[in-house]
């Protein structure tokens, strides 16, 4: 089955709130492996959105799918989008 990838970036307007965020979403993590996270990107084309950009990695997208529309994570997004303008996708791997 191929891995499911949950890509986020994250324009920044309340370091506070993500911190609080933060919290939250730490204990809604099951299932998650974050391979990528912080400001530094290199943009080869075109233009990135945000300051800062996360990567993780789950077993499958139907899992991704199931940790992002979860309750326990649904709680923390608020606060997330409430303190950035944010992107996310689902992405299929191989």
């Amino acid at each position: 089955m191929a891995k499911g990838y949950v890509i986020i970036t994250e324009d920044i307007k309340d370091p506070a709130g993500m911190a609080e965020y933060g919290k939250l979403a730490s204990k809604a993590m099951t299932g998650a492996t974050v391979l990528g996270f912080g400001p530094a990107v290199e943009t080869l084309e075109g233009e990135w959105h945000g300051t800062q950009t996360v990567l993780l990695e789950f077993e499958s997208v139907d899992a991704a799918k199931e940790w992002y529309y979860s309750d326990a994570y649904q709680e923390a997004v608020k606060l997330r989008q409430a303190a950035a303008d944010c992107n996310g996708v689902i992405l299929s791997g191989f």
